[in-house]
């Protein structure tokens, strides 16, 4: 069989799952960040063509987190390898509510149902705090991980740890420890993800593509789910 028969194949069962949410100029967006401007440049009738500027903060809607953004020599968004952006992920279904810590005791029990996870895969949190979107407080009551939970799991070194909310931090933690102890160790954010689930396995294809920004500490992606 053809590689190119076999991809018509693959394509035609596999229903890929889009993970990102909608950029748009009404976007909530963390506080103190632009929501999202869609300036018109051109238009078909005065140009021959329709064209829009766009304003917006690296770290609008679903982003992903450099190392770069809270350690000064760490890596930046345009020098990250593919092999990190399209990877091998476990969904860990973890619910939690308002200001909810995931704990090193929830991962540890997720380990003892599903097995330990392996280094560098890159690690999902369903928390279900996505829904909350429109909510006031989403941005200041959202689950994240404690610092033992990050500090746990920078130790299996996973290649990227990504998150249903807009932070892996918990909203109402202004010094983002966790942030801190993933990107000291390398080890990329994935934030504000949706549609998790509608992923119907523990182990799935994550496919995490940021623009090429040179310099940047973040930028928003197209996630999706194989």
């Amino acid at each position: 069989m053809s590689k190119l028969i076999y991809c018509q194949i693959l394509t035609n069962f596999v229903e890929p799952v889009d993970l990102t949410l909608e950029i748009s100029n009404k976007l909530p967006t963390f506080p103190g960040s632009p929501r999202p401007q869609f300036i018109s440049w051109a238009d078909k009738k005065s140009d021959g063509y329709n064209l829009e500027l766009l304003f917006l903060s690296s770290h609008t809607g679903t982003h992903l987190d450099a190392p770069y953004h809270f350690i000064e020599k760490g890596i930046k968004i345009d020098k990250i390898p593919l092999n990190r952006l399209i990877t091998g992920a476990i969904l860990c279904n973890i619910r939690k509510g308002p200001n909810m810590p995931i704990t090193q005791n929830d991962i540890a029990s997720f380990e003892a149902r599903n097995g330990k996870i392996p280094p560098n895969s890159a690690i999902i949190f369903e928390t279900g705090w996505s829904r909350n979107l429109a909510r006031k407080d989403y941005f200041t009551k959202n689950p994240g991980l404690s610092v033992g939970a990050a500090k746990y799991l920078a130790k299996k070194k996973p290649s990227l740890i990504g998150i249903d909310s807009p932070s892996i931090d918990l909203g109402k933690d202004s010094k983002f420890s966790a942030h801190h102890v993933l990107l000291k160790n390398g080890i990329l954010i994935l934030e504000n993800l949706c549609n998790l689930d509608k992923i119907q396995r523990t182990s799935f294809m994550l496919i995490v593509l940021p623009l090429k920004l040179k310099d940047a500490t973040g930028s928003p992606v197209r996630a999706v789910a194989i």
